[in-house]
């Protein structure tokens, strides 16, 4: 299970602390959405997402008011009993002091922050969704071209770094060379990354280490992609069938999801860089309804039947 410290948590989200003197860095959260504890304040707490971040709105600040600060102190006092890993409070709402003597009791944090309700849940969630996705690290170079993100596999040695340098020099972005962190942020989204220690670098053989973002400028590179599609070179077989048409897709799948995947065969006179584009390109043209291969299948079919 995958894990955010408070303190980088408190960073991020740009929020206020009001109980300075609890340790952050003891302190970490294990999921992603967020909670709003409105039933919670009303004393019903069956079912109640305690794991979560919790967020205190204009709604159950005013209801809090209603209830007067002796008996919010009370239910307050029991949400935070369940340990909930924080709780932040919209609009710059001011926090009553028996709160924050709460909160030290009970060793949770209490944040505040400017923005509203809806713009910080929305903000926790897509944060820490990504933060604490699944995640798994593949061999292989990861390239943003024309805004899809190709992964580039193979085997070792089989020239995917060299491509990978090819398409830089033809404008596109490298991600990440040798290994790719792939995070699952949704079921429909992979994006991944480089590690820290090898971002940016490129290793070629004969040559060794070299900086793409030093030698070819910071719009040669990207920290983070989504993976829209996969590439995958292998030695030329000539007993093997390649695809021709394009008509059936073929498929690889990555912590559950589907990424389409194109066997590419190396061969002497292949211009693999220019191949990768045209991939991407290709891809792009059918994610917006138009199908090269379809198209040709049909102006065949409709040339047989006229004949």
């Amino acid at each position: 299970m995958y894990t955010v410290s408070m303190k980088e948590f408190a960073e991020k989200m740009d929020v206020k602390n009001l109980t300075p003197d609890i340790d952050l860095e003891g302190l970490e959260i294990t999921q992603a959405d967020a909670n709003r504890p409105a039933l919670q304040l009303a004393g019903f707490f069956d079912y109640f997402d305690h794991h979560r971040v919790q967020i205190i709105g204009q709604v159950e600040y005013t209801y809090m008011e209603k209830q007067g600060v002796e008996k919010s102190a009370e239910m307050m006092g029991k949400i935070m009993s369940y340990k909930v890993p924080c709780i932040i409070f919209c609009r710059d709402l001011a926090v009553p002091d028996e709160f924050l003597r709460l909160a030290l009791e009970h060793g949770v944090p209490i944040f505040s922050t400017k923005s509203d309700t809806s713009s910080i849940s929305a903000e926790v969630t897509r944060w820490l969704k990504v933060e604490l996705a699944p995640r798994i690290s593949i061999h292989g170079v990861l390239v943003d071209i024309y805004g899809e993100g190709v992964l580039i596999i193979g085997e070792s040695g089989i020239g995917k770094s060299e491509v990978a340098l090819e398409l830089i020099h033809r404008g596109h972005r490298l991600v990440s060379d040798d290994v790719v962190e792939i995070k699952k942020v949704s079921d429909a989204t992979l994006i991944g990354s480089a590690p820290d220690i090898t971002r940016h670098f490129i290793e070629l053989r004969g040559i060794g280490i070299v900086d793409a973002k030093a030698l070819f400028g910071v719009e040669s590179v990207k920290n983070t992609q989504s993976i829209d599609l996969v590439i995958k070179l292998e030695e030329w077989d000539k007993d093997q069938e390649y695809d021709r048409m394009g008509l059936e897709e073929n498929f690889i799948e990555y912590l559950g999801n589907k990424i389409v995947c194109h066997s590419i065969p190396i061969r002497p006179g292949r211009n693999l860089a220019v191949i990768c584009e045209s991939a991407a390109v290709n891809f792009r043209q059918k994610k917006m309804g138009y199908n090269a291969a379809l198209e040709l299948y049909n102006r065949v079919t409709n040339n047989l039947m006229n004949s």
